[in-house]
Parts: structure tokens; C-alpha cells; sequence
């Protein structure tokens, strides 16, 4: 079978949904690839280079869609590329099924089967397939490049002799793959970056990143992320009432905000409100990445730039990832790749569209002369961080009992292994002149004094107790000298030893202690 790739012709898509080297994985499945002429040029992939990976390069348009049995394409077909469909092509695009009514029907009437890439469900199997993933990965990271490109200062801090500069404040609304890569690209960057999301339980990942994340004092109960696919629910109006409050609390104070809130086959959740807009100050920027589904912002306009009166900029391009096009292109072509691999397991160049696999059959929209949107839900838990409970504050002397029971345990297997080596040491005595219970009885002192004071010692102050180690080594040092010059050869042996033991700890402590006190040194 062949696989064909048309050049996009929606005005500024720069991406291409076959690279030459997704093509070379393709023809180790068995298929023959095809690419309409120019199709990558503004991804940076020639025509030269698709033929130097055995793509055999079309023409026209017309020519790729009645040549290939199967089309993978970026954007929404047109009305026009949807009259190209018959009954045995398959077609692999982004599709928006939930708003694109007409077109189901279309590809319904022609027989197609169609694949929406933005309806591959968030299955751990599906995850090399995500394109919605791929590409809000590359947005959020271009969001914060293109705030930063209409933000009158530094991102970070700095002490210069012309004075002083602060750092940035920056808002990610949505913690999501955008938001993330958002908030790796600001911290990155030297901001000071907070997030909200709807789901407390990624606060965790948020703070991994080096951002703040922002709580709400609101409890609600939300539904489970294998219900929703893995993505956010729908809230409460009373939450949204109280997010929006929060909002209000922050938006004076913020530089940058980025939002990224999209609920699937919905409009995007108005988030900040225009006496949002009106509050923050002059020269501060908003980047809605939901533009394309309405914005999060009301005075959001899709695909355009807008500043306001009080000197606000919002930002609401729609191409993000076009603006990234080779990098998009090699993600999503790979996204592509993969969806390909599964639906020719015998690597034939055959399609197997087998609807009882939970990701081929949540993906298709139209199948056999059918819509089969929407998909039922899937077999397997969706991707989402699920509930854990939050675990429970102890008190202090809760905390205070835990480290009693924990040094019990601890005394009781130390006070067995001294157990064990007194009676060895009694044994010895029993052979040993009669001057060596002496001895004997200061080893067990000084083994129970050095004991409980080492012992004693919280976790916490490990270094004062290293230092507490060495005045003990010094101790000991002493006694073995003073007791070197006795007449047991005994004696002599294990004061030697003890000398030069506690010589190694000594002197290796401060050795130790003088490099890390170096690695804080200007040179």
C-alpha cells in the first residue's frame, strides 16, 4: 500500500506530517511512500531529501490523494481534500470531531475510514502516538519565547553596577504538558514562576520543576482522570468562583501569564477576566494558548496581537508549533509512524484497522460507511495522576513518640551486640592476667557513655556529630597512651590499635572537612 503526504494549504502551516526519516521507518513496514511536491520546504525538508530516502514525489495534489491508499496529513482536511476520499483510503490527520460534523459526514458518505490524531486516548500504550501531547509540548515552550519577545525586561534577576533588576513574575494557569513545558522554559530562564491547576495532586511535579504552585483553600471532589481520558474535568461554579477570586489576589502582581485550560470538545474556560486584564501593569504580557477554542482570556483574539489601553499585551497565535516547524513536523511524523506501526502488526504494508484495539478504535471517527464518534471508554486506566490521600500532619509529640520508639529499637539491637561482646571480652578475661578486669570494666563505661551521647545525637545535627566523634577519638587517643606503657603485651597490642584507628578518624575527619570548606572558596 502507498502512504501519501499532501502540502498543507491552510495560510501559515509550515508543518508536514511525513519527514524523510519517519518515510525510511514506513518502507520498513512495507509501504511506499509518497509527498506531494514542497510539502516540507517550510519544515527545512527539500524534495531532494525525501528522494535520497526513497519517497517518490508527486506533483499535484490531486495526483498524491488518488495515488495513495492511505493520507497523513496535519490540519483539518478541507471540503475540497475530503472529495478526494473513496471506500479504501484511510485517512490520519488532526480533525476536531467533536465540532467538524460536516465533515464525518463527508468522509461517512465517501466510505473513508478517518483518524483523528487529537482523539488517541491517554493510555500508557498510546503515549508515543500523542500527538496533542507533541505539539503542546513545543507550544508551551514557544509561549514563554514569545512572552519574553514582547516583555520589556530580563526574565531573571540581576545586580548590575547600573543597578538593580527583579526578576520576572510569571503565571502558568494549567499544568498540563503546555503548562509544564512552560514552566520548565520560565524557571529556566531565571523567573519566578507560579502555577494553578484544577488537580492538586501535581502540585508535586510543579514544585520538581523549581515553580510555586498555587493552592486553593477549596475542597471539591474531582473526577477521576480515567474517566475524562486524562484530562481536566469540568468544576463546580463554586470553584470557579473561588479560582477566579484567586486570580484577581495574583494579577496585580504578575509579569507574564500564560494559559493553557482546554476541556476536550468544549470551549476554553474563561479564566481571566477583563478586570483582570485591567488590574495588571503596564508592559505585562498574557499569552492564551486556548485562542484557537475561544481563549482563556475575554479580550483574547485568536491569531492576532492586542494591546491594551493600560498597556497590556495578549498574545493569541494559534500556530505556536508552526512557528517550531521542523521540530513539529519530526514529532508529529513520528506521532504518525507509530500510529502505523499498530495498525500493520505483520509489518505487510497492510492496514489491520482492528476496532477492538482500545487505541485504533478510540482514535477512528468514521469507519466502514459509520461515524463511530464518540469512542466508547477505554479498557485500560487513562493516564492521570491519581488521588493519593494526603498524608496526615503529625503533631509534636506524635513526631517526638516515633523518634522514642525509633531509638528503642536502635538501643536494643546496640545493647545486643554489646551483649554479645562483653561476654566475649569476659571470656578472654578468664585467661587474661587479673589486672584486665580493670581494664575491662572502663572499656564498658566508655562504651556505654560514648553510647548515649552518640545516640542521642537527632538526625538532624549530623555534622556537630562528627565533630563529637573526633573529641571522642581524641579521648581515646589519650587513654591508649596512657595505658602503651603497661606491662600486658594485651594492653599494648589494643592501645596501639586504638591510636591508630582513632588517628585514621582524626585526621581523615579534618582532611575531609578542609576539602569541602575549599569547594566554597572563590580561586
Amino acid at each position: 500500500m502507498k502512504i501519501g503526504t499532501p502540502r498543507e494549504i491552510l495560510n501559515g502551516e509550515n508543518r508536514v506530517a511525513m519527514t524523510p526519516d519517519s518515510a525510511t521507518q514506513l518502507q520498513k513496514l512495507g509501504y511506499e511512500c509518497l509527498v506531494e511536491t514542497g510539502a516540507g520546504a517550510k519544515a527545512g525538508f527539500s524534495d531532494d531529501l525525501y528522494r535520497e530516502a526513497g519517497v517518490t514525489v508527486v506533483d499535484s495534489a490531486e495526483a498524491l490523494w488518488g495515488t495513495a491508499d492511505i493520507i497523513a496529513k496535519v490540519r483539518i482536511p478541507t471540503t475540497e481534500e475530503l472529495d478526494y476520499l473513496t471506500e479504501d483510503k484511510t485517512l490520519i490527520s488532526f480533525f476536531n470531531p467533536a465540532g467538524n460534523e460536516e465533515g464525518m459526514e463527508a468522509a461517512k458518505a465517501k466510505g473513508a475510514s478517518v483518524i483523528a490524531m487529537e482523539m488517541v486516548p491517554r493510555i500508557s500504550r498510546a503515549q508515543k502516538m500523542d500527538a496533542l501531547s507533541s505539539m503542546a509540548n513545543i507550544a508551551g515552550y514557544r509561549a514563554v519565547i514569545e512572552a519574553g519577545n514582547n516583555f520589556g525586561r530580563f526574565f531573571t534577576g540581576q545586580v548590575t553596577a547600573a543597578g538593580k533588576v527583579p526578576p520576572a513574575k510569571v503565571l502558568v494557569v494549567g499544568a498540563g504538558v503546555a503548562g509544564l513545558a512552560a514552566i520548565g522554559t520560565s524557571t529556566s530562564l531565571g523567573a519566578i514562576t507560579y502555577a494553578f491547576d484544577v488537580r492538586p495532586e501535581v502540585a508535586e511535579q510543579v514544585e520538581s520543576m523549581g515553580a510555586e504552585f498555587v493552592y486553593l483553600d477549596f475542597e471539591e471532589e474531582q473526577a477521576d482522570g480515567a474517566a475524562t481520558g486524562g484530562y481536566a474535568a469540568v468544576s463546580s461554579p463554586e470553584f470557579r468562583e473561588a479560582q477566579l477570586a484567586k486570580f484577581r489576589e495574583l494579577a496585580p502582581e504578575m509579569d507574564i501569564v500564560i494559559t493553557t485550560a482546554l476541556i476536550p470538545n468544549r470551549e476554553a474556560p474563561e479564566l481571566w477576566t477583563e478586570d483582570m486584564v485591567k488590574s495588571m501593569k503596564p508592559g505585562s504580557v498574557i499569552v492564551d494558548l486556548a485562542a484557537e477554542k475561544g481563549g482563556n482570556c475575554k479580550l483574547t483574539v485568536a491569531d492576532e496581537k492586542v494591546v491594551t489601553d493600560n498597556g497590556v499585551t495578549i498574545i493569541g497565535y494559534t500556530d505556536f508549533p508552526s512557528r517550531m516547524a521542523t521540530q513539529s513536523s519530526t514529532l508529529y511524523a513520528t506521532n504518525i509512524r507509530h500510529m502505523l506501526t499498530d495498525l500493520t502488526p505483520d509489518k505487510d504494508g497492510t492496514v489491520n484497522h482492528n476496532m477492538d484495539d482500545d487505541v485504533i478504535r478510540g482514535a477512528t471517527v468514521t469507519h466502514k460507511g459509520e461515524i463511530t464518534f464518540p469512542p466508547p471508554p477505554p479498557k485500560v486506566q487513562a493516564i492521570a495522576a491519581q488521588k493519593k490521600e494526603k498524608p496526615k500532619e503529625l503533631t509534636v509529640e506524635e513526631k517526638k513518640a516515633q523518634e522514642v520508639a525509633a531509638f528503642k529499637a536502635q538501643t536494643k539491637r546496640q545493647f545486643t551486640l554489646l551483649g554479645v561482646g562483653g561476654v566475649l571480652m569476659l571470656l578472654v578475661g578468664l585467661v587474661a592476667p587479673a589486672s584486665f578486669m580493670q581494664h575491662f570494666i572502663v572499656f564498658v563505661l566508655a562504651v556505654f557513655v560514648g553510647f548515649q551521647v552518640i545516640w542521642g545525637v537527632a538526625h538532624s545535627l549530623h555534622t556537630p556529630l562528627m565533630a563529637i566523634t573526633n573529641a571522642i577519638s581524641s579521648i581515646i587517643i589519650l587513654g591508649a597512651l596512657m595505658q602503651i606503657g603497661s606491662g600486658s603485651w594485651l594492653v599494648i597490642l589494643l592501645a596501639a590499635l586504638s591510636i591508630f584507628m582513632a588517628g585514621i578518624n582524626i585526621f581523615g575527619g579534618f582532611l575531609v572537612t578542609r576539602r569541602m570548606l575549599a569547594m566554597f572558596q572563590k580561586s
